[in-house]
């Protein structure tokens, strides 16, 4: 099957449409009263509901899991995006509420992934691997790409590997290349300025992604 991308730190429907027009499968707004690009939930409706059949992800920091789920089922949410401490009740509360959990993670090395790998395997349904320091992404930010590519083949064929943090047009096809992900995640790599997405840089790098699926015999599932 084909990499899946994700488009986030969305912050206004014309960005949503253009993202659905490029061929997204998700997409992802920050719900969390943290950043720039977080949005308010009435904003954040209007945005999925341009956003076609992408696949809604909300993107939460340290919230309580009675507000994620609350959130969730008031705006039709399919995954729910963790970044934070993230109790292990609260995350079997969600994904026994039906909605797909991803957990951020940050490593700095390969031994730092593998413990996370280890924490997290059977717990949740993606591991999302980001760079730079704690929050929502969006920084630009590139973690060791060789720290998961020495072990992806350890990651379960039922829990799917996000990869973030620094992808832009420019180096996404060498990533889906080297480590296989099944979904791409990017936020200000696709950006003009500052919660100003570019249709043509979205364009751009769903088209790059396909090139190395084509490239790899198909992508990862």
């Amino acid at each position: 099957m084909l990499t899946s991308v994700k488009f986030c730190g969305l912050c206004r429907p014309v960005d949503a449409v253009a993202a659905a027009a490029a061929g997204a499968g998700f997409a992802g707004v920050i719900l969390s009263p943290v950043g720039p690009r977080a949005q308010m939930a009435g904003a954040a409706a209007s945005i999925w509901a341009a956003a076609g059949a992408a696949v809604r992800v909300g993107v939460f920091v340290d919230e309580p899991v009675e507000r994620v789920r609350e959130l969730a089922i008031t705006l039709g949410l399919g995954v729910v995006q963790l970044h934070g401490s993230d109790p292990r009740p609260w995350v079997e509360a969600l994904r026994d509420g039906g909605w797909q959990v991803w957990k951020a993670i940050r490593p700095r090395d390969a031994t730092d992934f593998l413990k996370d790998l280890a924490a997290w395997s059977g717990r949740v349904d993606g591991l999302l691997v980001d760079g730079g320091s704690a929050g929502t992404g969006g920084t630009g930010t590139r973690f060791p790409w060789e720290a998961v590519e020495a072990h992806r083949g350890r990651v379960p064929a039922s829990m799917k590997l996000i990869v973030a943090g620094g992808l832009e047009p420019g180096n996404v096809g060498d990533v889906v290349r080297r480590l296989k992900p099944d979904v791409v995640d990017v936020s200000s790599g696709v950006e003009v300025e500052r919660c100003v997405k570019s249709e043509a840089l979205m364009r751009r790098f769903v088209a790059e992604v396909r090139a190395a699926d084509r490239r790899d015999g198909g992508g990862a599932d």
